[in-house]
């Protein structure tokens, strides 16, 4: 397991950016595929090791982590990579490969949409 961090790459991680999940619940009512993509986003943080791994990677200098840094969470690698892998389907993840690892980053903009959710302000 290697804290070191990698050098500069040329090219810039994975930038996908997606677009947000809903509107805040006081704006307007949902429609059907905000909903689904809403819930997709809380099905996969509904799993303790998911939100431990993306609090980890969230949390981790530069906002990423390597997967030899984050795989501590009590369960095995596979798991780990399976976890991962719903995160970023969820749209709440991207990632990178720098030779033989993966780097994860968290997605800001799906971060700031399930902000926005479930952040309530009246006026």
């Amino acid at each position: 397991m290697s804290n070191t961090k990698s050098p500069p790459q040329n090219e810039p991680a994975n930038t996908y950016s997606a677009p947000p999940c809903c509107p805040p619940p006081t704006e307007r009512p949902m429609n059907p595929e905000e909903a689904e993509k809403a819930s997709r986003i809380f099905k996969a943080l509904g799993d303790p090791v998911r939100l431990r791994l993306l609090s980890a990677i969230a949390s981790h200098e530069d906002g990423e982590a390597c997967v030899c840094d984050i795989s501590d969470v009590g369960v095995s690698q596979p798991t780990v990579s399976h976890h991962l892998k719903k995160l970023k389907e969820a749209g709440l993840l991207t990632s990178q490969r720098r030779g033989t690892w993966i780097y994860y980053r968290a997605q800001p903009s799906t971060l700031t949409a399930i902000h926005q959710l479930l952040t309530t302000t009246t006026t």
